[in-house]
């Protein structure tokens, strides 16, 4: 599974990258997790299975569904702001399962 993780500027997904990676190892998936500014995302959108976006600029969730043709998620803000990386996988699971996105 390859994750795009998308925020106004890259610096607080990057934070939430890590938690996601280290989520992932001790749960014993493959997961491949990216963290870019909303000026940026284009550029790697084409790499990824999935985008996350941060609560912030959700407002540009159609804008990047139809720009990256790819399936687009805002994280919910309470998960984003403790990165609570349980819930996040939770939320994206019927995501996954709708665009046959394996998680194993």
């Amino acid at each position: 599974m390859k994750i795009l993780l998308v925020c106004a500027g890259g610096a607080s997904t990057s934070i939430l990258m890590k938690k996601m990676k280290k989520y992932a190892e001790d749960n014993r998936f493959e997961l491949e997790v990216a963290a870019k500014g909303v000026n940026d995302y284009d550029d790697y959108s084409a790499q990824f299975d999935l985008i996350l976006l941060g609560p912030q600029i959700s407002y540009k969730q159609t804008e990047i569904e139809e720009s990256s043709k790819k399936p687009v998620a805002v994280i919910a803000p309470y998960d984003y702001a403790v990165g609570n990386v349980e819930n996040i996988f939770q939320q994206i699971d019927p995501i996954l399962q709708k665009n046959n996105i394996s998680k194993r």
